[in-house]
C-alpha cells in the first residue's frame, strides 16, 4: 500500500479522507518553497562554524515558534531539537547539520558569505532548510491528525568537527527514537535525484600525529647522530604501505598524510619532526583495530632508524553504515514523491560523517541529495569555496524526508 493510500485509509478516523501526499507536498512547496530558499540564502550569507551557531539556532527557533512548536536548545547553547505529533507510537528523527566550514566564500552571488573565514561550502544550509521544510509540512499533518506517531527534528551543531552528534546524544536528542534519516548534498548527482546505498556509505575518519625525536647534528656527519628527516620520510612512506598489507583490502583502510614538518636549516639535522594525517576506513572492525595496529607498525619502522617515535591517535567517527530497511523506506518515498527514476545508486565515500554515531544506536540511513545543475560542465565539489547548489534540491529534499518519515512511521507499526 502506498503512503497516499494509507493517509486516505477509511479505517483510520483521525486521517482526513482523500489525502494525496504528493499533491499536498506540491501545494506546500508552492506556498513555502520561496521562503525555504530565502531561509537557506540567509544562512549562507551568515555562516557560523562549529559550536558558534548562535544566530543560526535563533533563526530556526524563531521559525519553529511561529509554527506553534516547542524547540529545545541544546545545553551548550547551539543546535536544537523539537518533537511534533503524538506521544504514542514510533518516533522517527530527521537530522540536519547547521555548522559551516572555516574558509572564505569565493562565489559571486548576492547571498555570498558576509563572515570572513566562514562559508557553507558543504551544503549544511541546504540540509537545514530541507529539514525545516519537511518539519513544517509534517507539523501541519500532525495538526490535522494525519501523523501516525512522532517526528523529531534534530538541528545538529558541529558536524564538521565530528562532535555535534555526540552532543545531541548526551542531551537526550536520540532518546526514544526508533529510526533516523538524513540527506547530504552531492554535487556529483543531478538535482531531482537522490543517491541511495545499503551498507557503508561514508568511512570512518580518525586523525593522528607522529612525532619523532633524536639528538640532531650536522648533515655532514649523519653517521654520528640520527638522520631524523630520513627516518621521518621512511615512516611517512612505509607506514601506509605496511598498513595496506596487514588488513583486508576490502576494508579500504587508508592512511594519508597532510602535513610534515622538520628542521629549520638546510645543513642541520633537526632533533624533532612531525607528520600529521588521517586514517579512514569503510569497515567497522578495521576501524576498531587501526590505533593499535598503526602504533605497532610505527614502533617497528622507527626502531630501524634509531629514532624515538610518539603517536597521538584521536578517534573521529566510525563508518556510516546504512540499514537495509531504512534504505528501502527512502527508496519507496523517493520513487512515489519525486519520480520513478529519481532514486539512483551512489558509491561509497571515505569522507567522514558524524551521522554514523546515531547509526551506532538506532537503525537509519543517510542519502545523497543531488544538487548539480543538469548539464553543468564545471563540477565544484563540496569543501571548496566556490561550492553552490541548484536550489531546486530543497524541494526534492522536503518531499523525500517528509514522505520517508511517514513511510517509516507506518512501517514501524504506527496505529
Amino acid at each position: 500500500m502506498t503512503i497516499s493510500s494509507r493517509l486516505a485509509a477509511p479505517d483510520n478516523a483521525e486521517v482526513p479522507q482523500g489525502g494525496d501526499l504528493a499533491g499536498q507536498l506540491t501545494d506546500f512547496l508552492r506556498e513555502h518553497g520561496d521562503e525555504l530558499i530565502e531561509f537557506r540564502r540567509d544562512l549562507h550569507a551568515h555562516p557560523e562554524t562549529a559550536f558558534n551557531e548562535h544566530r543560526t539556532t535563533e533563526k530556526i527557533v524563531q521559525r519553529l515558534l511561529e509554527a506553534d512548536l516547542k524547540p529545545r536548545i541544546l545545553t551548550r547553547g547551539t543546535g536544537l531539537w523539537v518533537d511534533l505529533g503524538r506521544d504514542s507510537g514510533p518516533t522517527v528523527a530527521l537530522r540536519a547539520d547547521i555548522d559551516a566550514l572555516p574558509m572564505d566564500d569565493e562565489k559571486d552571488v548576492p547571498y555570498r558569505s558576509t563572515v570572513p573565514g566562514a562559508c557553507h561550502a558543504c551544503g549544511h544550509d541546504v540540509h537545514t532548510a530541507t529539514v525545516l521544510g519537511a518539519g513544517l509540512f509534517l507539523a501541519a499533518q500532525a495538526e490535522a491528525g494525519a501523523l501516525p506517531g512522532r517526528v523529531r527534528l534534530i538541528f545538529q551543531p558541529a558536524e564538521e568537527t565530528a562532535s555535534g552528534a555526540l552532543e545531541v546524544m548526551r542531551d537526550g536528542g536520540l532518546s526514544d527514537v526508533d529510526r533516523i534519516f538524513a540527506l547530504h548534498c552531492d554535487p556529483r548527482i543531478d538535482v531531482g535525484h537522490v543517491g541511495l546505498r545499503t551498507g557503508p556509505i561514508t568511512g570512518s575518519c580518525d586523525s593522528l600525529a607522529v612525532q619523532v625525536s633524536g639528538p640532531g647534528g650536522h648533515t655532514a656527519r649523519p653517521h654520528l647522530t640520527v638522520d631524523l628527516v630520513y627516518a621521518l620520510s621512511k615512516i611517512v612512506t612505509e607506514l601506509p604501505a605496511a598498513l595496506s598489507r596487514r588488513v583486508d583490502p576490502r576494508s579500504s583502510l587508508s592512511l594519508v598524510w597532510g602535513q610534515i614538518t622538520a628542521g629549520s636549516a638546510f645543513n642541520a639535522i633537526p632533533d624533532v619532526g612531525v607528520a600529521k594525517g588521517t586514517v579512514r576506513s569503510l569497515d567497522e572492525d578495521a576501524w576498531q583495530q587501526a590505533p593499535d595496529l598503526i602504533a605497532a607498525l610505527l614502533t617497528s619502522v622507527a626502531s630501524a632508524y634509531g629514532v624515538e617515535a610518539e603517536i597521538d591517535y584521536r578517534r573521529g567517527t566510525p563508518p556510516t553504515v546504512n540499514e537495509a530497511t531504512s534504505i528501502q523506506m527512502l527508496h519507496d518515498a523517493v520513487v512515489q514523491m519525486v519520480g520513478e527514476t529519481a532514486a539512483v545508486p551512489t558509491p561509497q565515500s571515505l569522507g567522514g560523517e558524524d551521522f554514523s554515531w546515531y547509526l551506532e544506536s538506532v537503525p537509519g540511513a543517510l542519502a545523497r541529495l543531488g544538487t548539480r545543475i543538469p548539464g553543468a560542465v564545471n563540477e565544484v565539489d563540496i569543501h571548496r569555496p566556490e561550492f553552490d547548489v541548484d536550489e531546486r534540491a530543497i524541494g526534492v529534499g522536503v518531499k523525500t524526508l517528509a514522505a520517508t518519515a511517514l513511510t517509516a512511521l507506518w512501517g514501524d507499526g504506527a496505529r
